[in-house]
């Protein structure tokens, strides 16, 4: 594959790879799981999702506990958290690629993306936003670091790898035709179920989108 970003690059890469021992286990999913049942409750008829960015599925195994019925899709750019999503979804649900490169008619009742705006070159958002839009027919939820401007994070050594930023207030800038519903925070020393001090989004599409 070619990327336009570095930041793709390094995603799809041996980095990437990495991440994936880091974030998987009995005890992140219980707290996955503790996580939507907070922030997706004030959705209804919630029958199919995609998540933009969905590795090896820790976010798609918790809904599917508290969805069953859910039909679920992910979008994931590096080759190995994709072999591991297969075990979550079937593979003609799943979309090898990057997120940029993603365009797809189909509508979904909820698209959801966590921890994943924060690595995406800046100069992209704009265009990911759209994407996300597009996506959805109902739903929106997006969990990530907060700040009220911009800010460039060194994350594990690297540079231009982390961004900080007001990514909810800039989609309804962007996308009048979306309304906040709902909103929290979830602390990394929560002594039950921790999420890295994510704060998360809940919007709701305010036109038909067909």
């Amino acid at each position: 594959m070619t990327y336009k970003t570095e930041q793709e690059k390094f995603w799809a890469g041996e980095f990437g790879s990495g991440y994936i021992q880091r974030n998987q286990g009995d005890q992140i999913l219980a707290s996955h799981l503790s996580f939507f049942s907070k922030a997706l409750q004030g959705t209804s008829g919630v029958d199919s999702c995609i998540e933009f960015g969905a590795n090896i599925g820790m976010n798609l195994k918790a809904l599917r506990l508290l969805y069953p019925e859910q039909e679920l899709y992910g979008i994931e750019i590096n080759e190995q958290a994709v072999r591991e999503l297969t075990k979550v979804i079937p593979s003609s649900n799943i979309y090898h690629k990057s997120i940029l490169d993603f365009k797809e008619s189909k509508k979904w009742d909820l698209v959801l993306i966590k921890g994943v705006l924060i690595h995406i070159n800046p100069e992209e958002l704009a265009t990911v936003y759209s994407k996300l839009a597009t996506a959805t027919s109902k739903y929106l939820l997006i969990a990530e670091y907060y700040n009220p401007s911009p800010v460039s994070i060194v994350y594990r050594e690297n540079d231009d790898r982390l961004f900080k930023r007001d990514f909810a207030g800039e989609i309804l800038d962007q996308h009048p035709e979306f309304k906040l519903i709902d909103y929290g925070f979830v602390y990394h020393r929560d002594q039950n179920f921790p999420q890295d001090d994510v704060t998360w989004f809940l919007l709701e599409r305010l036109t038909k989108n067909k």
